[in-house]
């Protein structure tokens, strides 16, 4: 609308009117390096027939905002982008993504697939709501490889992976796994988070989809909560896209927009907390109280030849398994005294964190409560080996302690 014409227009309105129908608009040709976000849940169109043409959004016009704005639907562009996906879908958490996976793929009677070393949910998924829905959710050992075979039956939809495993850190042979599910049909989907989508590149090594939280490395400051569903193959875009839209599987603008803020800082601080990682991680693996490292850069963890092979550079993430001789009295100790290492669970943000478990089995693998992870964030490696040293001498005090009171 022209000025005059505008001016004319918005003469004859109340001024009640204007504060909702303004003709006023900021000056054309205004371009800055941060994405735009876009805040709407109403759509509006030209015409009825615009609106009309295509009420699903199956073209991939707007329809509502519900099922995204051009910030959303940035945020997924730059991730299939990444992760050269054919399509991407952006949801309001790492969880609602493997939800929207079992949904889109399984049915009554499916079969699924789903590494004992998954993430704690994940699994809890399988075995309650899934189960509820007349799905059969099993368990297999993470080091299966391609041993997989034997355990896929007609009914398989779905097999689940996460390598490394987010707390044993147990690291699977994907492309065997993905090998042995082809000759059957059977869709693969993984939890791509620890490699951020970069790290390991999911797609080329036979993956069907790729899940993240992008709440950890992407957000990278603790402060989202995002997931995305990446598929290699339009017919599970499409069954994801429904699922999502079915159940309303919404995310706010305001959260993509510092999802793409946080995609442009990712490159360096994952360098960076890959190096700070490595330097912490030796220290602890040399340190007496410690048994185990479970870190897949080491050569003494479990699936080190896999790691090596497949993925492109670690995270920030790894376990410790304290010393037999380690009370559990003295693991809680141990966490207690940190002081930069908040605890917490997640990962991923500039912050480090720690958390200790309950009892953990995994295969001849008796973990029982020794096992601590540790997160490390963007502090100088020296503090944050300065920290866990107090700590460990804490601990070792309170065994002290324990063994005279004995």
């Amino acid at each position: 609308m022209d000025g005059g014409r505008a001016a004319a227009t918005s003469a004859r309105m109340h001024w009640r009117s204007k504060l909702i129908h303004s003709d006023a608009a900021a000056p054309a040709g205004f371009r800055g390096l941060a994405a735009t976000t876009h805040r709407a849940s109403t759509v509006v169109f030209d015409t009825l027939a615009d609106a009309l043409h295509d009420p699903q959004g199956s073209g991939g016009g707007y329809t509502y905002g519900l099922h995204g704005t051009p910030t959303v639907l940035e945020l997924a562009a730059r991730i299939a982008e990444l992760e050269g996906a054919h399509a991407t879908v952006i949801v309001p958490s790492g969880l609602n993504a493997i939800s929207l996976v079992y949904l889109a793929l399984c049915r009554a009677g499916s079969h699924v697939l789903v590494p004992e070393n998954a993430y704690g949910p994940n699994r809890e998924l399988g075995a309650g709501l899934m189960a509820r829905f007349g799905v059969v959710v099993e368990s297999y050992d993470p080091m299966i490889g391609g041993g997989i075979d034997t355990l896929i039956r007609p009914e398989t939809a779905l097999i689940w992976t996460e390598s490394p495993g987010s707390v044993t850190m147990e690291m699977q042979d994907i492309p065997a796994i993905c090998a042995a599910a082809k000759r059957h049909g059977v869709p693969v989907a993984m939890d791509n988070t620890y490699g951020a989508g970069v790290l390991f590149d999911a797609f080329a090594h036979g993956v069907d989809i790729s899940m993240q939280a992008l709440t950890k490395y992407v957000g990278g400051h603790s402060d989202i909560l995002l997931g995305s569903v990446s598929c290699a193959h339009p017919k599970h875009a499409r069954a994801i896209d429904r699922a999502r839209r079915a159940l309303g599987a919404g995310v706010s603008p305001d959260e993509c927009s510092l999802a793409l803020r946080g995609l442009q800082t990712l490159a360096v601080r994952l360098d960076h907390l890959e190096r700070s990682t490595m330097e912490v991680a030796t220290w602890l693996a040399a340190r007496p109280e410690v048994e185990i490292m479970l870190h897949p850069a080491f050569p003494a963890c479990p699936g080190h030849d896999l790691w090596k092979r497949d993925f492109t550079g670690s995270a920030s993430l790894f376990s410790i398994v304290f010393q037999p001789t380690v009370t559990d009295a003295a693991v809680e100790r141990f966490v207690d005294a940190l002081r930069l290492f908040k605890i917490g669970f997640s990962w991923g943000g500039v912050t480090s964190l720690v958390m200790a478990y309950p009892p953990i089995h995994r295969g001849a693998c008796d973990y029982g409560h020794r096992l601590v992870r540790l997160n490390i964030g963007l502090e100088e490696p020296a503090d944050l080996i300065a920290d866990l040293d107090r700590a460990l001498a804490a601990m070792g005090a309170a065994m002290g302690a324990e063994t005279a009171a004995g």
